[in-house]
This record gives structure tokens, C-alpha cells and sequence, in this order.
């Protein structure tokens, strides 16, 4: 059939019905409830069971699978535009969790990597970008996977996107479904003090419904009037030509380059940070709302998620399950590792909550981690998630470089670069943590010496 203007209608159409019927599974069934599952992979599961890859009744058209590749762009364009980091209030409190967090990533990067060219290539005959599933799938969630997914098709492995998402998708199922038997040996053990039930979680948390209106947030704020333009076109309207011209860059230089090939969600990137960087020294850039530019990149998560799920064939994952199985197994055990033997030596107060915390964004994303926090420290009293916010800031240029870069490393032959580096870069992340945690540790036990000096002389008595 061919694909017209219509097609796209009707896939939007079919897209948003399963979106609401996820919403509905999601705030009525106990079991979806329990599972902390997103409405968008519920959605996408429905995709997959009623399209055209198995039972075959609903009738997507035979772009599905492009539109993941389209909407990672809208959602590096809107990353770039609305980022606000800073570095301003990092201090030595959150040094110990950013280290953790990017030995975390890192490590996930070569090992995974350096694993499929020792073992799984050799054995498998799998490709040399087939380790990087790992960490797309599990420490980069849904979005890397469509990111690296549409770069490693654009150079001829077409089942990229299928194992992309397949890992991301248990890589979330082993986060929640992990979390929770962790958080409940937690309690058992005496680590989770304030772990609490399932049912005293806030109801937004377990049904996905804001029922009280006081409750409810504006997913932005109005910068231009109606009668000019509608504050939310023109928002739109940014992100569109940010992604339109990083297509045509990277369609230019495959002109010029026939042989090297650009990811767009790239060049969306730098065109996005250019514009920011050029816009922020002008009076017209206070027009831009970072908030709805951050709603609109949800949204376009929410439904590259649909499509990556819905467009997964069940053929190519099955010419790799078992090269893949034994990844994920390996990402399983680091995670693990990690989070018995490290989290432990390098957090102390409420290491428990922090590492729980990891662990969800480790297997799945920050959502997840979320979700996992609040079980184990319902009134967030530990202030993880304060920490996290600045932790982050050193992690989030390293997770977008990694991203970026990671393709065209590969196709230039620089794979075992690639997992040499980043394993290295992890272990020295994780030695440094515990090295500064075990400093801190002995400068709390080693009373200075003018308190033992002082605790020494005799206390004078009043005349």
C-alpha cells in the first residue's frame, strides 16, 4: 500500500488509542500497577501483539518502525534547546554519587562491548556494534536503543532497532521487577528503614492519575499571545526546524561523504546547542519555555516508545537470542556487583536508597529508579533524588557524547577503543569513589588536633 499523508493519520490514530487504553490498564489493573509499567510499554506490547508482525489486526502502515528514528531526533533537538545544567552548586557531598553513576554508565559501554568481541563474535558471529545493545537498552533506555538503533540501520544492520528495544524492554521488566525483590530483602536486612507497602505508595505513583486538581502542574508556561501566535506553535515550531535542518546537514554530508554516515539525532544536538548558545545572548531566547520544550520531548518519548516496541520483529531477536540473553546476563551480574559489594563502600547514609535508586536507572531509566525510591523511602526523607539532580551534571555530557559518538567510532574501526576506553574510564570512576569515600570515612573517625588538645585541659571551675 502506498504511504500518503493519510497513512500517518491513521498510524497517529492507532498509536493514540493504544496510549489511552495503557493509561486505562495502568490505572484499573492491579497487576499492571504492581509492575510499575509505563503506559507507553504497555501500548507498545498491545502494538506488537495486534500489528502486523504477529497477529496482524491493526493496520499500521510500513513506517511504523521509521517514526521511532524520526522522533529521536525531536527528542535530542528539544534536549539541547531546553538543557539548563549548571555546575555552580556541585560540592564534594555528590562527588562520591557522580562517580558512582558514571563508573555505573561506563562500565555498562565496555563491557558490554568488549564481551560480544571476545565471546559472543567469535562463537555467534555477531556484528562489532552488537555489545553496544547493553548499554542502549539498559543504562540509555528506550531512547538510546531508537538512537543507536536508527544509526546502526543508516550503516546496513537492520535488526539494530529489534535488539534495541527488545533490551530495553527487559532491561525495564529486570529493573522493576528486580527492584522490588531487592527492596523487600532490604527491609528483611535492616538497610530499608523506611520501606513501606505497595498500597501507601502516593496514588499518582501507583495509578498514573493526578485525581487532585491542587495537585496537578502546568506542563508550561505561555511566552507569546494567542492573537499572534499560539505559545505552543511556536514552541513546536523551534524543535521542527531545529530537526529539519539537522536532516538536511546530515543529508548533506552524505552528498559530499557518500561513505560516512551522520546520525541525525546528532546533528540535532549541535544544531540545538549552536542555537541555544547564539539565542541566549539575545532578548528574543526568553521566549523560549525550557518546560514545554521538555513536555513536548516526553511526549515524543512516550510515542517513540509505542512504535519501537509495536515495530520489533520477532525474527531478528530470535536469530540473536542467545548472544543477547548472555549480555543481558552479564549486565544483570554488574548491576548486581555493583549494587552488593560497591554501593555500599562508596555511599554510607542511606546508601541503601541510593543504590536502589541506580539500580532502576541502571536496567531501565530514571523513571523507574523513581518509582523504586518511593517504595523504599516513601517521603523521600533521604534526599536522593537532590543529590542525583547534581550528581548527574558531569554524567549527562558523557551520556550524550557516548551516544553521539559511539556509531561513528564503530564504522571507523575504533570498537575495541571503544570497550578498552570506556571500561577504564568506569574502573577509575568506581576506585575513585571508594578511594574518596574511604578518605572521608577516616577524616570522620580522626579527631583533628586542636579538639584533642582542648579535650585534654583541665575545665576551670568559676570563682
Amino acid at each position: 500500500m502506498e504511504y500518503t499523508p493519510w497513512s500517518l493519520l491513521g498510524d497517529a490514530g492507532l498509536i493514540a488509542a493504544l496510549l489511552v487504553v495503557g493509561a486505562f490498564a495502568r490505572a484499573r489493573l492491579s497487576l499492571v500497577q504492581r509492575l510499575m509499567l509505563p503506559s507507553s510499554v504497555i501500548a507498545g506490547f498491545l502494538g506488537l501483539l495486534l500489528g502486523p508482525e504477529v497477529l496482524d489486526l491493526l493496520p499500521f502502515s510500513d513506517q511504523l518502525g521509521t517514526y521511532s528514528s524520526v522522533l529521536i531526533v525531536v527528542v535530542f533537538a528539544c534536549l539541547a534547546l531546553s538543557s539548563e545544567s549548571g555546575f555552580g552548586a556541585f560540592g564534594k557531598s555528590t562527588g562520591n554519587f557522580s562517580l558512582y553513576s558514571i563508573g555505573m554508565y561506563t562500565v555498562q559501554v565496555g563491557l558490554g562491548v568488549a564481551f560480544a568481541l571476545i565471546l559472543l563474535g567469535p562463537i555467534w558471529d555477531t556484528p562489532d556494534a552488537f555489545g553496544t545493545m547493553l548499554f542502549a537498552g539498559w543504562a540509555g533506555g528506550f531512547g538510546t536503543a531508537a538512537a543507536l538503533g536508527s544509526a546502526f540501520e543508516g550503516d546496513g544492520w537492520q535488526e539494530a532497532s529489534s535488539l534495541g528495544f527488545t533490551s530495553a524492554t527487559l532491561g525495564m521488566l529486570v529493573g522493576i521487577v528486580g527492584g522490588i525483590a531487592v527492596t523487600n530483602w532490604g527491609a528483611r536486612r535492616g538497610h530499608a528503614k523506611g520501606v513501606g507497602r505497595f498500597a501507601d505508595l502516593p496514588e499518582d505513583l501507583r495509578t498514573g492519575l493526578i485525581r487532585n486538581r491542587e495537585e496537578r502542574t502546568a506542563t508550561g508556561t505561555a511566552t507569546t499571545s494567542a492573537v499572534s501566535i499560539e505559545p505552543l506553535a511556536l514552541q513546536l515550531s523551534l524543535v521542527a526546524g531545529v530537526s529539519a535542518a539537522a536532516y538536511g546537514i546530515s543529508e548533506w554530508i552524505g552528498d559530499l561523504w557518500p561513505d560516512f554516515v551522520v546520525p541525525v539525532f546528532a546533528v540535532a544536538f549541535l544544531v540545538g546547542l549552536a542555537l541555544r548558545l547564539v539565542g541566549r545572548s539575545t532578548p528574543a531566547w526568553g521566549y523560549v519555555d525550557p518546560t514545554t520544550l521538555r513536555s513536548v520531548s516526553g511526549t515524543a518519548t512516550d510515542v517513540l516508545i509505542v512504535c519501537g516496541i509495536a515495530s520489533i520483529v520477532p525474527s531478528f531477536v530470535a536469530d540473536y537470542v542467545t548472544p543477547l540473553l548472555l549480555l543481558l546476563a552479564l549486565g544483570l551480574a554488574v548491576c548486581l556487583l555493583l549494587f552488593l559489594v560497591v554501593a555500599p563502600r562508596v555511599f554510607e547514609a542511606d546508601w541503601f536508597e541510593k543504590a536502589l535508586f541506580t539500580w532502576g536507572w541502571a536496567t531501565g531509566s530514571v523513571s523507574t529508579g523513581v518509582a523504586l525510591l518511593r517504595m523504599s523511602d516513601p517521603k523521600l526523607e533521604t534526599r536522593t533524588l537532590d543529590e542525583f539532580g547534581l550528581a548527574y551534571l558531569p554524567l549527562a555530557p558523557l551520556e550524550t557524547l557516548t551516544v553521539t559518538l559511539t556509531p561513528t567510532i564503530i564504522a571507523a574501526g575504533g570498537v575495541w577503543a571503544l570497550a578498552g576506553g570506556w571500561t577504564a574510564l568506569g574502573l577509575v570512576a568506581l576506585a575513585l569513589s571508594l578511594i574518596l569515600a574511604r578518605a572521608g570515612r577516616r577524616a570522620r573517625v580522626t579527631p583533628s588536633a586542636p579538639a584533642a588538645s582542648a579535650a585534654s585541659v583541665p575545665r576551670q571551675t568559676a570563682p
